[in-house]
């Protein structure tokens, strides 16, 4: 399992900070979306294996449509004021420090 931040806004993958879904969304809605994520990502390998650029521009464009409803891009779900580290390397954030504690307990 990836490590979540503390605060619950990233999860990390090979050292990168990946926003996850907005947990205010209710599970209808979410599962909604988590239904249609998945449907535009077949579509995308369907578009791909196809070669047809507007099908394929149409299936990412609802890939996005379905991450940015659950919170994973476009504005942050959290109203702290806080800045949007999704993509970023957690080195270079201010969760580097949690980081390598969980070398240490690992280690």
């Amino acid at each position: 399992m990836n490590p979540t931040t503390p605060d619950g806004r990233y999860f990390v993958v090979n050292g990168k900070l990946w926003r996850c879904s907005n947990p205010a969304l209710d599970e209808h809605e979410r599962q909604r979306l988590v239904n249609a994520l998945m449907a535009a990502r077949r579509a995308v390998k369907a578009a791909k294996a196809s070669g047809d650029p507007d099908e394929l521009k149409t299936a990412r464009a609802a890939v996005d449509r379905a991450k940015v409803g659950l919170g994973e891009r476009g504005p942050v779900w959290w109203d702290d004021g806080a800045p949007d580290f999704n993509r970023h390397k957690v080195g270079n954030t201010p969760y580097a420090e949690w980081y390598q504690t969980l070398d240490a307990v690992d280690s």
